[in-house]
């Protein structure tokens, strides 16, 4: 089957459009043919090689952690099935033709939703559940601010926000202050603003992972954070000790989200509160390209990898 591969790590020029054996469905598991993948934070850091003590060196390398598809068999669905999800945690290779997961990686996708646009969710939707529902309980009527608010986590939790009835102040590049204002924003706010002059918050959402120290600052009594990104090994350092001390402990975690939470997604696209938000959709055989834009910054949502 086609798969996005790397042989080394390095730059987005290391990715190109290979060929690998089909998966071996072991018995238990669903194989889902996939329509796209989406370009994530954490397979970046993987193929630039930050992560190479953990990853080894063995290769080829795949890169791609959610997709949505349609099943080809397997129990718990039909088949021809609208699902999404993702692989397991530590594992990449959704941007393939095939994959093969257990059904506890899987849900319904939204009915009417194109595959290639619900790519775009998976990842980055149930991320921004667990922020903010599971971690932060965010409450009616408190005020949140999201920092990275146009990009993929940041564009959905702006929508979510909204959608639990939060005051929503969103820190974004001056030139996505609209599309922000248009995610349902009741603020938005050029990212170079002063810290000290955006007042106070019940919860701060940091999906950009620089200067924790600052934007904790900026909570009321109670307040939570929750850190979702990391630029340095100082600002984890930080957050890790902020998760047990002081009266307003940071939370991060490591997503590995299963059906429920897939399903929890499925049901707030049907709803209307959430809405996937694409970029840019390439092939598969750009998938360097991909990367690349990624990189480059200024992102609107999700750069998605169209593959069936």
């Amino acid at each position: 089957m086609r798969a996005a591969l790397f042989d080394r790590y390095g730059p987005p020029e290391v990715l190109y459009e290979g060929t690998v054996p089909d998966p071996e469905v072991a018995p238990g598991h669903v194989l889902v043919r996939v329509h796209a993948a989406s370009v994530n934070g954490g397979e970046l850091i993987g193929r630039s090689g930050k992560l190479k003590l953990l990853l080894g060196s063995k290769f080829p390398k795949r890169v791609g952690i959610d997709f949505a598809g349609e099943v080809v068999s397997g129990p718990g669905f039909a088949p021809g099935a609208h699902v999404w999800g993702g692989l397991p945690r530590g594992r990449f290779g959704s941007a393939a033709e095939y994959v093969a997961v257990r059904p506890r990686q899987l849900a319904l996708s939204p009915a009417g939703l194109d595959l290639v646009q619900a790519a775009a969710l998976p990842g980055v939707g149930t991320t921004a559940i667990t922020a903010l529902r599971d971690k932060a309980r965010l409450r009616r009527g408190e005020r949140l601010l999201v920092r990275g608010a146009s990009g993929g986590v940041g564009s959905v939790a702006v929508q979510l926000g909204k959608a639990y009835g939060a005051h929503v102040t969103a820190l974004a590049g001056k030139r996505t202050l609209d599309f922000v204002r248009e995610l349902g924003a009741d603020e938005a706010v050029d990212y170079r603003t002063d810290p000290a002059d955006l007042g106070r918050f019940d919860v701060v959402l940091d999906a950009y992972g620089s200067e924790p120290r600052t934007y904790r600052r900026l909570l009321g009594p109670g307040g939570r954070m929750v850190g979702i990104a990391f630029r340095s090994a100082a600002d984890i350092g930080y957050l890790l000790a902020s998760t047990a001390f002081g009266p307003r402990r940071v939370r991060f975690f490591s997503g590995n989200p299963g059906s429920d939470l897939f399903a929890d997604l499925t049901a707030l696209v049907e709803s209307g509160a959430v809405r996937p938000v694409v970029d840019a959709v390439h092939p598969l055989a750009e998938i360097a390209e991909a990367h690349r834009a990624f990189e480059a910054g200024g992102v609107r949502g999700k750069h998605v990898i169209r593959v069936g």
